[in-house]
């Protein structure tokens, strides 16, 4: 599958738990929506994926990847220590420059 650089380099971050690479992906004002929960910015988005490779230690496998404009879909298969493991969720990003400004997780 040919994913466009700051997504292989997410699903890179995700698989080795590198929360700094992971963080990396994304802009300054980046705002992630997982579970719930809002992470805007750099700091939130790195505090958000640290405690979750803590607690989940989750893996990717990328099954599809749609883009339209700036507005991407990446369906993945997620493997981890949460419970109902493995499941497919959606990550609806939006990219500028380069960058993730926007991720919106869902099932």
């Amino acid at each position: 599958m040919n994913l466009p650089k700051v997504i292989a380099d997410l699903v890179h971050a995700q698989d080795s738990f590198d929360s700094i690479a992971y963080t990396n992906c994304f802009s300054e004002t980046a705002v992630v929506y997982d579970e719930g929960n809002t992470h805007t910015g750099k700091k939130e988005i790195q505090q958000w994926i640290t405690e979750a490779n803590r607690k989940y230690k989750t893996t990717m496998n990328p099954i599809a990847y749609k883009e339209k404009g700036a507005a991407s879909l990446l369906t993945a298969e997620l493997s981890g220590t949460f419970p109902g493991s493995p499941i497919v969720l959606h990550y609806h990003c939006e990219i500028t420059d380069g960058l993730i400004s926007s991720l919106r997780i869902t099932s």
